[in-house]
């Protein structure tokens, strides 16, 4: 079988691999007389980086070109922050480099340059070859139309496209700024205006230049013509209004290599394929560049119908697959897209709160698993500077592994420490006290507890991270319990006052939520939700913490409270459903740190059941592996964590 790819972009190259390398006759046929480097730089997900470090391997070249961009900051012009926070893998690519990637893994005798498409010639009403402009015939098998946007192979298939107007406009440059890669190494920092349609975004693509872009309604500047001094004066006055930095990026950039583009899309497809001709890419669907999908769906549309073509009885089925699995996710791109656009046109009607990350995600937002039917109800009062919280973590967190099926567990702060003022606690009336009794504590305990904070920088109150935990809440309950697993250990292991705001926005990044988006409900909604939790606290007379209220489905309780052994957890589980089994913990130990990021040394024993010797030997043997590392205070103490590229 021979196929006959059309266009040599990053689709149609990636495809060419992709068949080569699986034994396939194929040819490239390209319209240009060279290699096709034109366009700047965009942003690739996960999902095509993993084909192109597949790629990287097969090939033993070493890394793909570009640089990872792990952080989304958006601000107003008036350097407002808006969201900050942990991206999954992205990796900031100009489109040079990665032609050019793509180009040397694939045969030069297999790519036919200055061919562009006129039209095939069929025979029983399947094509037996496409003919090209300067007179060459190339015959195969099966065609496979990778064209870009404009593609004329979809129109022959399909007819000419009616394009969406979509009023939006974009301006892409690429920048040497070695002083801004240096302060923004992998981050994507966006500007949103608030009253117009108006953005502007710079992402590094290496150590050495950035890739910056203007995205604007094209009601507000007529722009006459599409010189470079006309481009620059309408990125000059529409942002007049933004930050230095960008006036910065607009004077130090050659507009004589700045592209202008007029953002538009299409409906998806009724069929990405007609009998032996199919499309990939830009050329089978386009979406808006609002969520940056267009370079990673092209890489996996690449993967995906060739994995087709090799496993299916026959390439009506392959096609037909194809279209299956990958329209329905290309929907919600082109959705996603449109909707980010309409929002983008009408700023002033959107809440802050409610702003989309431009970019799409391989996990679908509160799209989760629907959670089993729990057969328990564990109400857990808690508090972030409670110190027997801290020392109980080992024995919750097994319960959560053994018991995950049956048993939900619902955080409720507890409100351990007002202010200092007239406060008596377990004999505990001051900062000095509390030094005292944490250094008991940690005599006496596994979990790793130092007290310096109440002698160097003591909290005044519980009451703010209490409340930053429930603006964790309002965003998602997992990444919530992360946020306050991080902020216990800032305080019990770091000797961190995590009253401060600048420790809550950092905890609050570190553990995947908007951090930005949390300080805001800080000085709102979280303070109702923590007023609620004290009220709750108060009508069941909760005074020791933690206290733990489990619940079954006929409203039959049991209590426990202040620090248990393991055991008397499993036994009021127990006498609940008699019948209840262990989940086994798992001996591959990477997974059971994608379950709990951070683990202590004591932890990690408590939960794989070894002695303190074992697993300091286990887990030393996982950090020569480079599986987790490792983050050391005093007297030996350690948290591990699993290595990012494991996570």
């Amino acid at each position: 079988m021979k196929i006959v790819i059309i266009g040599g972009g990053i689709a149609g190259l990636s495809c060419g691999i992709l068949l080569h390398n699986n034994g396939v006759d194929v040819i490239v046929n390209e319209r240009e007389s060279d290699i096709p480097i034109k366009g700047n730089a965009f942003l690739m997900h996960a999902d095509g980086l993993s084909i192109l470090k597949e790629f990287a391997t097969q090939q033993m070249i070493g890394n793909i070109p570009g640089k990872e961009i792990d952080t989304f900051i958006l601000k107003r012009p008036d350097e407002t922050e808006i969201k900050y926070l942990k991206l999954e893998p992205w990796q900031s690519i100009k489109r040079k480099d990665i032609i050019e990637f793509l180009y040397h893994l694939f045969p030069n005798d297999r790519i036919k340059t200055g061919r562009v498409f006129s039209h095939f010639l069929y025979q029983e009403e399947k094509a037996i070859a496409a003919v090209f402009k300067n007179g060459d015939t190339e015959y195969g098998d099966v065609f496979i139309g990778a064209d870009g946007a404009n593609s004329a192979v979809r129109e022959e298939l399909f007819g000419k496209i009616n394009f969406e107007n979509t009023e939006v406009k974009e301006v892409v440059g690429v920048l040497s700024h070695p002083f801004l890669v240096k302060f923004n190494a992998n981050v994507f920092n966006k500007y949103h205006s608030k009253e117009i349609g108006l953005s502007f975004g710079y992402i590094p693509t290496s150590d050495e230049e950035i890739v910056w872009y203007m995205q604007y309604d094209t009601s507000l500047y007529n722009l006459e013509n599409n010189t470079a001094d006309s481009l620059k004066d309408l990125c000059t006055q529409l942002t007049k209004d933004f930050p230095s930095v960008v006036h910065q990026i607009i004077k130090l950039n050659d507009f004589n290599a700045t592209y202008l583009w007029h953002a538009k899309d299409f409906d998806i497809l009724p069929a990405f394929h007609k009998n032996n001709i199919a499309l990939i890419g830009d050329a089978a669907h386009l979406a808006l560049p609002f969520t940056s999908a267009g370079t990673t769906n092209a890489l996996v549309d690449a993967k995906v119908i060739t994995d087709k073509i090799l496993s299916c009885s026959d390439i009506e089925s392959a096609f037909t697959s194809y279209y299956k699995e990958r329209s329905p996710v290309l929907s919600e791109h082109l959705t996603l897209g449109r909707e980010i656009k309409n929002k983008f046109l009408h700023p002033n009607k959107e809440d802050d709160d409610e702003l989309k990350v431009p970019l799409i995600s391989h996990k679908k937002l509160h799209n989760q698993v629907a959670p089993k039917n729990k057969r328990i109800h564990l109400l857990y009062f808690t508090d972030p500077v409670c110190s027997t919280c801290w020392i109980i973590q080992p024995q919750l967190r097994k319960l959560k592994l053994e018991y995950e099926n049956y048993i939900e567990i619902e955080y409720c702060m507890g409100g351990l420490l007002p202010s200092w003022e007239n406060y008596n606690r377990g004999n505990i009336t001051s900062p000095s006290d509390a030094y005292e009794y944490w250094e008991k504590i940690n005599e006496q305990q596994g979990m790793p507890i130092f007290p310096d904070v109440w002698r160097d920088n003591p909290l005044p109150s519980s009451y703010p991270p209490s409340i930053a935990f429930k603006a964790a809440q309002l965003q998602d309950t997992d990444k919530a319990i992360i946020f306050l697993r991080r902020i216990n250990e800032m305080l019990f292991f770091e000797n961190k006052n995590i009253v401060e705001n600048v420790l809550l926005h950092r905890a609050a990044f570190e553990s995947g939520l908007d951090a930005a988006r949390l300080m805001r409900d800080l000085e709102g909604k979280a303070q109702l939700l923590f007023e609620a939790d004290l009220t709750l606290a108060q009508e069941l007379s909760i005074n020791t913490l933690p206290t733990f209220i489990f619940t079954d489905r006929y409203n039959n309780s049991k209590i426990l409270k202040g620090f248990q052994e393991y055991a008397s957890f499993e036994k009021i589980l127990l006498e609940f459903i008699p019948d209840a089994t262990k989940s086994l913990i798992t001996k591959r130990y990477n997974k059971i740190f994608k379950k709990y990021p951070t683990l202590t040394t004591s932890e990690f024993a408590f939960l794989t059941d070894n002695s303190a010797d074992a697993a300091i030997c286990i887990l030393t043997q996982l950090f020569n592996k480079g599986i987790v590392c490792e983050h050391s205070i005093k007297n030996n103490e350690t948290i591990w964590k699993l290595h990012s590229k494991y996570s």
